[in-house]
């Protein structure tokens, strides 16, 4: 899904997660394309920010290019409350206290790098341990993960 329009919670079953950092340009866009290449449509999520950059990093997409993931047809999002509330569970990179709380949902920190204004060669690691992240939650979700 490449818009914010979230259900309504309750409306379906499957998980679904929220990808928030600042900018919604590199790690929530990495987040949200390792999602969706590995869940399939067997979970869904969003990405948001708490201050949308006006166009996605270009390292972030060069990044996920290099994996076979095009995230060129995304753009930057404002959480909106909808989202929250439709998330089982919201995942901050680095949105500290501009990220929305909400009782009865979990969330999750990871503590990664902004590959904002960095080259390739250190935002392959970034990519990387997204893709570890991503991994392990949907193995918390009992998604199977598409190969």
């Amino acid at each position: 899904m490449t818009d914010n329009t979230a259900p309504t919670p309750g409306d379906d079953p499957r998980p679904a997660v929220l990808f928030m950092c600042v900018h919604n340009a590199g790690r929530s866009q990495m987040a949200l394309g390792f999602f969706q290449r590995l869940a399939g449509d067997r979970a869904t999520a969003w990405s948001g920010g708490s201050e949308p950059a006006r166009t996605v990093n270009p390292v972030a997409i060069a990044a996920m290019a290099e994996v076979g993931i095009d995230i060129t047809a995304e753009h930057p999002k404002l959480w909106n409350d909808d989202i929250v509330r439709a998330a089982d569970v919201v995942v901050s990179m680095g949105c500290g206290d501009t990220c929305p709380y909400y009782p009865g949902k979990r969330y999750l920190t990871w503590d990664l790098d902004d590959p904002a204004g960095q080259d390739l060669d250190h935002v392959r690691p970034i990519r990387d341990q997204i893709e570890h992240h991503v991994r392990q939650l949907l193995d918390e979700l009992h998604v199977p993960v598409t190969h």
